[in-house]
């Protein structure tokens, strides 16, 4: 039977300060009127019912889960995050205890996906193939840039329409690279959606990663902070590209909220109330009762919430995870 992992244990901490620790990003509403969880469920459903999706937290935010996903039967939480090695790899010993004859997607839980119908396509015809052969599938999508903020995966020989063998995984390269990898065609962005089965996942572990493995039937805080990339990815001979030719963005950080809303005349993507006096290209989140007035100001990020407030240039929207890094340190 066909089954979903759905990773939810990360902080968000880019997305500081709406996301905090008991309610992250992934449990916000960020794109749409639904939260990021609810959606990608609401994407599985598809394929997969709710009985037998598996959520994958942390202790502080299973309550937040559960009530953001009622009737969710499958929730484990951590005890402490690992990275997705660990978390995945408990996972499949979850659900192959249940369902021996399992396959399974695993798909981050903050993804932003306009093209739901697509999207099911794609996984769909990834868990048929899963189930028919011992290979571990990772679903790659067409780079519409050359992102430097992505891995990315090279695709060899194909094997069926949709479908190729795993060359090699690439790390974050630079924009001179990045342009290289998109004008050859043979590379895809590394979303870390994967789809195989509960025998294959097994067998890779066992083999690529045995530590992680036995790890996380013992004491989960011993366990190696790892990868799945790189504990089991990159190692394997049996690794399938997925083509996912549907529209994908990671929302990594506050700069990709101008791609899913409109812009003013003058640049600005806002939400909530706001008065701009010479004011361009800036993104402005507000709590819906605070007013945000900003004058001669550009290519800024300002949000409010009711007990913090965040400014910084876009291009360095990345480093506000450095900032909430300082926060406990200063007992804030």
């Amino acid at each position: 039977m066909n089954w979903a992992v759905i990773m939810a244990g990360g902080v968000g901490e880019r997305f500081w300060p709406l996301s905090r620790r008991k309610q992250p990003k992934q449990l916000q509403a960020i794109v749409t009127k639904r939260t990021m969880i609810q959606e990608a469920v609401a994407r599985l459903k598809p394929l997969v019912p709710l009985s037998r999706m598996v959520v994958v937290t942390n202790r502080e935010q299973a309550p937040a889960v559960r009530r953001q996903l009622p009737g969710l039967k499958h929730i484990l939480a951590e005890p402490v995050g690992r990275n997705t090695a660990p978390c995945i790899a408990w996972a499949v010993q979850y659900i192959a205890q249940r369902d021996p004859q399992a396959v399974m997607a695993v798909v981050p839980s903050d993804s932003h996906i306009e093209d739901a119908k697509r999207y099911a396509q794609v996984v769909g015809a990834a868990l048929e193939l899963a189930g028919k052969e011992n290979i571990l599938i990772t679903v790659g999508i067409q780079p519409s840039r050359p992102a430097t903020g992505y891995g990315y995966v090279q695709t060899g020989k194909q094997l069926a329409p949709g479908f190729w063998r795993a060359k090699r995984f690439v790390e974050k390269p630079d924009l001179a690279t990045a342009k290289k990898f998109v004008a050859s065609g043979d590379y895809r962005w590394n979303a870390g959606m994967f789809v195989w089965s509960a025998a294959a996942a097994t067998e890779a572990f066992q083999q690529h990663a045995p530590g992680v493995w036995q790890g996380v039937q013992g004491d989960y805080a011993a366990v190696e902070k790892i990868s799945v990339d790189y504990a089991i990815m990159e190692k394997a001979g049996n690794v399938v590209v997925a083509s996912g030719d549907f529209d994908w963005d990671d929302v990594g950080d506050w700069s990709a909220i101008e791609r899913h809303f409109a812009k003013d005349a003058a640049g600005n993507v806002a939400r909530g109330p706001f008065l701009g006096v010479d004011t361009t290209n800036c993104i402005l989140m507000g709590d819906g009762k605070h007013l945000i007035g900003t004058v001669g100001v550009s290519d800024l990020v300002i949000v409010h919430t009711p007990d913090a407030t965040l400014v910084c240039r876009k291009a360095d929207a990345q480093k506000v995870r450095e900032l909430v890094k300082q926060l406990p340190k200063r007992n804030l």
